[in-house]
């Protein structure tokens, strides 16, 4: 019984808080494809929380809420968040897809609001945030409606709800941003192409993108 209790213990420790690079930016401004290179050209690991709430079974309690929010284009509730967030990336680590003492977590879609960033802060330690900003909302609602057509997004299918989106992140997740010291953050112009706007972040922030693993003293 001893031996049971010590290795339950073991698997449920807590860790600690994986190293992070925030990514911010409006629907369609291009994290998750900022995400995706900086991930392959420096051994980062990519997380899109999109992605993991896109994935869940529309039968499944955590799918069921997420979709009743989502349908609507609103935000799942801060705890249930930032719980299935979590309970993911441990996973990931279980099953040796995320290395966190040798990569940063690029975290692209969480937190959008104050609340989620204070729930996380058990969770991460933040090196830095990249913001993607433009001033075309209009050409980002295009961009949305012509990736769902490509990657059958049905979220993106309906201009009210992108609109809806759009709103959010002005009125809610921009004001994040005031939540953190102005030192860690970074703002790049997101109207470029996405190597462009690769090369601006590289240039800017390689010192740290290029020196991912954790160091022990």
């Amino acid at each position: 019984m001893q031996k049971e209790l010590d290795i339950q213990s073991l698997i449920s420790g807590k860790s600690r808080p994986y190293r992070s690079v925030l990514l911010f930016g409006p629907p369609g401004a291009g994290k998750g494809t900022l995400g995706k290179l900086l991930s392959s050209a420096g051994n980062h690991f990519h997380l899109s929380s999109g992605d993991i709430f896109r994935g869940l079974s529309p039968e499944s309690p955590a799918g069921k809420i997420y979709h009743s929010y989502a349908g609507k284009g609103h935000l799942v509730p801060d705890d249930v968040t930032v719980g299935i967030w979590h309970h993911f990336v441990e996973g990931l680590i279980a099953t040796n897809r995320y290395f966190p003492h040798q990569q940063l977590l690029l975290l692209d879609g969480i937190p959008r609001t104050i609340p989620q960033a204070e729930l996380l802060e058990r969770h991460i330690q933040i090196k830095h945030i990249i913001v993607l900003e433009t001033q075309n909302f209009d050409e980002l609602i295009k961009r949305m409606k012509r990736r769902a057509l490509i990657e059958r997004r049905q979220d993106d299918m309906d201009e009210t709800v992108l609109q809806t989106r759009m709103r959010v992140y002005m009125e809610d997740t921009h004001k994040l941003l005031e939540h953190y010291p102005s030192h860690l953050i970074s703002r790049f112009n997101a109207d470029q192409r996405p190597l462009e706007v690769l090369r601006d972040v590289l240039g800017k922030l390689s010192h740290l993108l290029s020196h991912s693993e954790e160091s022990y003293v």
